[in-house]
């Protein structure tokens, strides 16, 4: 197998990389190339020009701003899952880069190719939609913001027009006193997830919620979250009958999406397994902190 011819175009500066995506028809970004590259030799894609990012180091970068972690699309996922400065305020995505794949992909696969990508069942989308991100996209015109609830344009299929590129996300970073959990469940470790969910929560000193987010990846094109749980959820006990309110609404959760190897009924069954042991761990962790 290999690919239809390319022309290849390998810029240095991110200014060069707008003018050409403002100029070519039929390209696409080359990030970590461990999904596009296979796409190619398959011939599921076929474009005329190749416009490689591995150069442009203004977009490999993790950095704090007041309360947010600023990653870059073309930071490393092996980088941000050994970042000190991950590790302390936004530790959710260490644990759940601890499923991602393997080493050897996660030295070339990127943070921004993940989710342009946008596999529903990829644990980076679902991660960012729990820690309500914000991507940040640039075209010559300049740059713009998106909310990751308004990412996803369609099936695999993210809110980027022609002439745009992705620069990064912010991810909000929570109180030192909150607890989180990523868990999910795949045929093979390594493997993209059937199913996984993401929380995180914040206790008072009752141990009563003060602030959750529960987010869910495997179920619908798009990262779910369980907004009117959330808001149920508050000032309520951290305990069995607020996970019971949780996994009643999973239960009403409408098409969820299934495939030849994995019925809807299976997905919501993991879903609701799987949030009640995110739940129980997050709990856990943000009372011994709170202690």
């Amino acid at each position: 197998m290999k690919p239809a011819p390319f022309i290849y175009h390998r810029p240095q500066q991110l200014s060069e990389v707008l003018d050409l995506v403002a100029q070519l028809d039929n390209y696409k970004i080359i990030a970590g190339g461990q999904s596009l590259m296979p796409m190619m030799n398959f011939r599921f894609v076929m474009p005329d020009h190749v416009i490689d990012l591995n150069q442009v180091t203004e977009l490999n970068h993790i950095s704090k701003e007041n309360q947010q972690l600023h990653i870059g699309s073309m930071t490393r996922q092996q980088a941000i899952y050994s970042s000190a400065l991950v590790q302390e305020h936004i530790p959710l995505v260490t644990q759940a880069y601890s499923f991602v794949s393997h080493r050897q992909i996660r030295n070339r696969g990127t943070f921004g190719g993940s989710l342009c990508h946008l596999d529903p069942s990829s644990e980076q989308p679902c991660f960012t939609a729990a820690l309500d991100g914000v991507i940040e996209v640039a075209s010559q015109s300049g740059k713009r913001e998106i909310p990751i609830a308004h990412w996803t344009a369609m099936y695999m299929t993210p809110d980027l027009a022609p002439n745009e590129i992705m620069l990064g996300a912010k991810l909000s970073i929570w109180p030192k006193t909150h607890g989180w959990s990523f868990m999910e469940y795949s045929r093979r470790h390594g493997d993209y997830a059937i199913v996984g969910v993401a929380v995180l929560v914040n206790l008072n000193a009752a141990s009563t919620i003060e602030k959750i987010s529960i987010a869910l990846c495997g179920i619908d094109a798009a990262p779910v979250r369980l907004l009117n749980t959330e808001s149920v959820l508050i000032n309520q006990a951290a305990d069995e009958s607020a996970i019971r309110l949780a996994l009643g609404d999973i239960e009403k959760l409408p098409n969820i999406m299934e495939d030849a190897l994995n019925t809807s009924d299976y997905r919501r069954h993991l879903a609701k397994t799987l949030t009640r042991r995110a739940l129980l761990e997050a709990f856990e962790r943000a009372k011994k902190r709170m202690s």
